[in-house]
């Protein structure tokens, strides 16, 4: 038995690209239904990024999703960079004006989706076997299986992949028609969370022999850390002890006074560093936004930015198209292809200066790149204008 349904726009995914999307949607007049495999617990407690830019603050705080962001994310006017001896602060405010957010993903989902149940918006989750149809035509229809098997069929205007790397959308665009990009670097991190205080005001990004240690947090009262490790690592082979030991040495436990304090580890994981590009990012009646059309390995902290100003273009483009007018549409790809282009060669960028590898001469390049940016004002104004973020419509 197959059921049937129709809205005007289906979204796949019910991360925050999804969901935001909806939001921006429903603002306008325009109805949405939200597609997801995975079940609404574990979309909320999927543990991703933890830094906002500047212009997904101001967004977030235009559509009325802001207030606990205000009162509970803690704004960053710069980071550290740091390499053996020697810790540096680089001051956004002061070079360009901006700063960024400290709040994690889990946050920013938990107002999405809070603000969706109160306007009642429609999801469905753990779902399987879903398929998109018809793109090329003017009305596309989505179909899955729900948790007892029964096929669901839902006819739409357009349907919008936000459902990622894994998801089906990115693989309707035809072979003929997409091209991609991509680059798997030689490295991961090994990623904790830590029931402990953070032991520094603003983010550390370490170069060091050893490899990138960062030193973030989620909030006063629990940290976030990363260590470079090679791409077949096994957490069985990362104690407690070795993974403290590892960040203490990396992150200059005794530079100038420094201490770094340690606490429970709550959870870890192995994160593979990707750079990944597909174009175009609409075929037909689809149209792709965040990591379904593009993936930056997270040095940059734009992952979630960059999914943000995808949905930021497409829910203005997608409600004039739905009015009748296209040309909003038919210039999302390359209006967000732009900014995407931009925030990978930066991701790449802040990737590939801070990793260390077993080359002396890339070595003394990473080092002699880090003075200039730590010791030249247009150096350290062009990490800043690119961190903090660029406008949306950049």
């Amino acid at each position: 038995m197959t059921t049937s349904g129709r809205t005007q726009v289906a979204i796949v995914g019910a991360g925050p690209a999804g969901v935001l999307l909806s939001h921006l949607l429903a603002a306008d007049g325009i109805e949405s239904v939200v597609l997801e495999t995975r079940s609404e617990e574990y979309v909320a407690g999927r543990i991703r990024a933890g830094i906002l830019e500047q212009s997904t603050v101001d967004l977030l705080t235009e559509v009325g999703l802001g207030e606990r962001l205000a009162r509970e994310g803690d704004q960053h006017h710069g980071i550290y960079l740091q390499w053996p001896g020697e810790r540096h602060h680089l001051d956004f405010v002061d070079l360009v004006g901006r700063s960024v957010w400290v709040y994690g993903q889990t946050e920013v989902q938990k107002d999405l989706v809070l603000a969706a149940h109160a306007r009642q918006q429609q999801f469905v989750y753990e779902i399987s076997d879903t398929a998109l149809h018809d793109l090329e035509s003017d009305r596309p229809w989505v179909t899955w299986t729900d948790a007892d098997g029964v096929r669901h069929r839902l006819d739409a205007d357009v349907v919008v992949g936000c459902d990622g790397s894994f998801g089906p959308s990115r693989g309707a665009v035809p072979d003929e028609v997409r091209r991609t990009w991509g680059r798997t670097y030689p490295y991961s991190w090994l990623g904790i969370l830590a029931d402990v205080a953070p032991s520094t005001d603003e983010l550390i990004y370490a170069w060091h022999p050893d490899g990138f240690a960062l030193h973030s947090m989620r909030s006063s009262t629990v940290s976030r850390f990363y260590l470079q490790v090679p791409n077949d690592t096994d957490l069985a082979d990362w104690s407690d002890d070795r993974i403290w030991d590892g960040l203490a040495a990396r992150l200059g436990h005794g530079l100038d006074g420094w201490e770094l304090a340690t606490g429970t580890i709550t959870d870890r994981s192995v994160l593979p560093m990707r750079s990944f590009v597909q174009q175009p990012m609409r075929h037909g009646r689809l149209f792709l936004a965040g990591d379904a059309a593009h993936l930056v390995p997270p040095t940059g902290a734009k992952g979630l930015n960059l999914a943000v100003a995808d949905v930021a273009l497409l829910a203005p483009a997608l409600a004039a198209l739905l009015k009748g007018d296209p040309a909003l549409a038919d210039a999302y790809s390359d209006a967000a292809l732009r900014r995407v282009w931009r925030c990978t060669h930066f991701s790449w960028w802040m990737t590939t200066m801070l990793h260390s590898n077993d080359d002396p001469f890339d070595r003394e390049l990473q080092l002699s790149q880090l003075r200039w940016v730590a010791s030249s004002r247009a150096g350290a104004a062009g990490l800043a204008e690119n961190y903090a973020g660029l406008p949306i419509g950049f």
